[in-house]
């Protein structure tokens, strides 16, 4: 059921995805994802409480900020294959984005055809200059996809105490 409150998601379609607001069935496998200690070998494991938090605040993220994660469906057979976000951090004017996939579905291109969606929409729609992606430097897939979607290193800084990469891309002329 539609909540009169929530916000304007905009929905996203690539050939393969439809990139869409989170509904509360989403979030078993949303919750799977980050109690899997592989899938989320880089963010650090979650218990359910902690990912109904998580779940709740990304799609808060929205109403603070017109900006924020979709659940990432396969548009041939309904599957929930990950997420992919846009959004702001407390503490940042700078735009990022992020990108998980579900352990099921790695190495099928998900993440890069996803993001690259939401990449069109931060740049052609809201007009952001420049996106960021924090990754841990373990995390060589992000790594690749980040590089993949023409994102460049740009320095190590640190989050929640923990060393992170940034990567970066500015807009390109219109």
């Amino acid at each position: 059921m539609d909540n009169m409150f929530r916000t304007s998601v905009p929905l996203l379609q690539t050939e393969r995805f439809t990139l869409r607001a989170y509904r509360r069935e989403d979030f078993g496998a949303f919750a799977d994802h980050l109690r899997d200690p592989e899938s989320s070998a880089h963010l650090g494991t979650s218990d359910r409480q902690a990912a109904w938090r998580i779940f709740s605040s990304h799609t808060g993220l929205w109403l603070l900020d017109g900006a924020g994660w979709w659940t990432v469906e396969n548009r041939h057979t309904g599957q929930l294959v990950g997420n992919v976000g846009a959004f702001f951090r407390e503490e940042s004017t700078a735009m990022e984005i992020g990108w998980n996939t579900y352990r099921a579905f790695w190495g099928q291109g998900i993440a890069i055809e996803a993001a690259a969606a939401v990449l069109d929409y931060v740049f052609d729609v809201r007009g952001e200059p420049t996106v960021r992606a924090l990754i841990t430097p373990a995390n060589h897939a992000s790594r690749r996809v980040a590089e993949r979607l023409g994102m460049a290193y740009e320095m190590e800084t640190e989050l929640h105490g923990k060393a992170i990469s940034s990567y970066m891309r500015e807009r390109g002329p219109a």
